[in-house]
């Protein structure tokens, strides 16, 4: 199988190319991959340094708005799995443009691609935040989009394009929707690294508002392994729901990072709430679940252990990033 990663050299899709050419997909054994990215400031090849050198591993870097790079490397792919995102929610609501462009535009690009190449299956990787807000319960995948920031918004979009392939030119299409993902090689600006690069550095967090916004936590290798689920068995035009099983307000996770990274509540700057904040995220996945035999195999309390050890040994790969000529570069 040839499968064709966007955002490879990301956070999440970085993980999905180590897992696919380690072995530790099943479904996806034998497989060669070509990874697409931009490599924007949260792309890094270091994440893919582990199988750089592997015989069935080629990287091209490139653009997903440009049409005629993707008509050239869609070409002979069996699959795409499409990660390929502007994700940081504060840089939406500074300014979405490209936001819309890469993920909305970009998508396009590559389904019209994936369409004229007839490749066998196009997994597009969306976000439980396209649903806006949740007071109790969850959502199911039948639950009526409602985003309430740009890169929600923009997100939607790509989604639903991807569903107007299927139902105008009947392209193989699945589209997966995840809560928060965390675990080793996500760029510091995200939540928990940035908090636990912060602390192991002795400096200050920002907690936003009153710290009651409530999230799942999915670690990287369960998103990862329920994708290929998706991707092997998943029905085409079908959304399904990737869970990690534990919700916690922003409090409740702020106290476990002080505790791994032994610090306690005076390192916390209480910072005003981000515009549009939504409350709640939850996800129903019994549709994964039923359909795919999909459960989370990493606890929490293991994965954020193992995910603070892994920043604590790995300083080489966050230092450069979270340097200020770093952080000028990203803004």
């Amino acid at each position: 199988m040839r499968v064709l990663v966007t955002g490879g050299a990301g956070f999440i899709g970085s993980e999905f190319v180590r897992a696919t050419l380690e072995g530790r997909l099943p479904g996806a054994s034998g497989a060669s991959v070509t990874v697409l990215d931009k490599l924007t400031y949260s792309g890094n090849p270091m994440n893919l340094a582990p199988v750089a050198d592997h015989p069935g591993f080629r990287f091209v870097r490139g653009d997903t708005c440009d049409p005629h790079l993707v008509d050239e490397v869609v070409a002979g792919h069996d699959v795409i799995v499409h990660f390929a995102a502007e994700t940081h929610v504060d840089r939406s609501i500074v300014s979405a443009a490209q936001f819309v462009k890469t993920n909305v535009v970009g998508t396009q690009v590559l389904l019209e691609a994936a369409d004229r190449h007839r490749v066998g299956r196009f997994v597009h990787v969306s976000t439980d935040e396209v649903y806006g807000s949740i007071d109790t319960g969850s959502w199911t995948e039948e639950t009526p989009l409602d985003p309430n920031v740009p890169y929600a918004a923009a997100k939607a979009g790509s989604d639903l394009i991807v569903q107007a392939f299927h139902r105008t030119r009947g392209l193989d299409v699945v589209i997966t929707r995840c809560t928060n993902n965390y675990g080793h090689y996500q760029y510091p600006e995200k939540v928990i690294p940035l908090f636990v690069t912060n602390l192991l550095d002795g400096r200050r967090v920002p907690l936003y508002g009153d710290g009651r916004n409530v999230r799942d936590w999915l670690h990287v290798s369960d998103h990862c392994r329920a994708i290929q689920l998706v991707l092997d068995g998943g029905r085409a035009g079908e959304v399904y729901h990737i869970g990690g099983g534990t919700e916690l307000t922003n409090n409740e996770l702020t106290g476990r990072l002080l505790d791994a990274c032994g610090a306690d509540w005076s390192v916390v700057d209480h910072v005003p709430d981000r515009l549009g904040h939504d409350r709640r995220y939850s996800l129903d996945i019994t549709k994964i679940r039923a359909e795919l035999g999909y459960t989370p195999r990493v606890r929490l309390e293991d994965g954020l252990a193992a995910t603070v050890d892994w920043y604590r040994a790995n300083r080489a790969w966050w230092e450069p990033l979270s340097s200020p000529a770093a952080v000028a570069e990203a803004a």
